[in-house]
This record gives structure tokens, C-alpha cells and sequence, in this order.
């Protein structure tokens, strides 16, 4: 009987979660209260509490949901046919786009991946060690296919995330955006020269 009530919990996590990205985005995850999530939901906060423990867990699951897109986008583009050096071309600039259009459409969800970044919630290594498994199968794809020489490709990976983490890192991209050299492409071109 109990795991009859298991496919509803997750129902229950999910429209949490789903309001409290809503209101994230529109009031900003520090305005945002339990009581205005469970009022939303017609709920008690008590009943939010049944489901996450504090207002942080909530934080980290909804910051979990976008990083998790983005993750998502990246293994498509890993996945797909062609040179391993197109994939790697498409994978950086596609993430540079994700933060660049949440940075400009949606500022308030920024701010929650520019705290949880800064003060290095686990969600964020989980997130780049996720990417870097992503970056370690193009490049080990790109080496199979002696398109890059070599090498540790999980090495590479953590490199090539390193070097281009002014594009990656919602607080870095938004300090560098004054200063626009190197752009996207000359970082991506020195990635790929070093990889060759």
C-alpha cells in the first residue's frame, strides 16, 4: 500500500518545486517564503515540510531542475553524429547561451545560481562533475576517432571546463560581460587547439 503514495509524493515534490521556481522567478528565491510556496499550493507549510526540511533544500532542488536542462541539452549535443570538435564547439556555446538568456529574461533565477555558485552548494559540484563527464565522452570521442591526440581525456575535460569557466559561471559571465575578449569563439579555438 505504501508505494501507492509514492507516484503522488512526487507528484506533490514536483508542483512544489514547479511553484516555487515560479515565484523564484518572478519575486526572487530570498523574498520567496515557505508560507507563500504552501499558500500558492492551498497547503500548510507544515505540509512543505512533510515533503523538504528547510527553504535551502527547496533552493537546491529548483537550482537542481535548471542545472539539470542544461545537462540534459549537453548530453544531446554529446550524442550527436558528426565531429567530436563541432560537439565541443556546440557544447560551449550553447551553455554560454543558457546563462546569457537566463542572465537577460530571467534575472531573479540568475541570482539563485550566482548564490548557489558562490557558496559552493553541492548541487553546483554535482553539476560539474556531471559536465565534465559530458566534456570527457566528446573528447574521448574526438580521441577514438584520432580527431584530438591522445591523452586523459577526463583530464582534458576538467581543463577545457576551467578554461572557459567565464562563460559557464553565472557571477564570472555577468563580471566579464564589460570586458568581451575572449569571446566564446577564440576560447573555443584555443580548446580545440590544445586538444588537436
Amino acid at each position: 500500500m505504501k508505494n501507492s503514495c509514492v507516484p503522488k509524493e512526487n507528484n506533490t515534490q514536483l508542483d512544489i518545486l514547479g511553484v516555487a521556481e515560479r515565484l523564484f522567478r518572478e519575486v526572487g528565491f530570498q523574498k520567496t517564503t515557505v508560507a507563500d510556496i504552501a499558500r500558492e499550493l492551498r497547503m500548510s507549510p507544515a505540509n512543505i515540510y512533510r515533503f523538504f526540511t528547510a527553504k535551502a533544500e527547496i533552493s537546491a532542488a529548483v537550482c537542481r531542475r535548471i542545472l539539470g536542462k542544461i545537462e540534459a541539452a549537453a548530453e544531446q549535443i554529446a550524442s550527436a553524429p558528426g565531429p567530436a570538435s563541432k560537439a565541443l564547439r556546440n557544447l560551449i556555446a550553447s551553455i554560454e547561451e543558457f546563462n546569457a538568456r537566463r542572465f537577460s529574461s530571467d534575472r531573479k533565477l540568475h541570482e539563485l545560481l550566482e548564490t548557489a555558485y558562490n557558496e559552493n552548494w553541492p548541487v553546483v559540484h554535482e553539476h560539474s562533475e556531471n559536465m565534465d563527464k559530458i566534456l570527457a565522452q566528446i573528447i574521448s570521442q574526438g580521441m577514438a576517432a584520432g580527431e584530438f591526440r591522445t591523452g586523459d581525456a577526463e583530464l582534458a575535460a576538467i581543463l577545457v571546463r576551467s578554461a572557459c569557466m567565464r562563460f559557464w559561471h553565472p557571477r564570472l559571465m555577468v563580471e566579464c560581460a564589460l570586458d568581451p575578449e575572449p569571446t566564446t569563439d577564440q576560447m573555443i579555438d584555443f580548446c580545440l587547439a590544445s586538444l588537436a
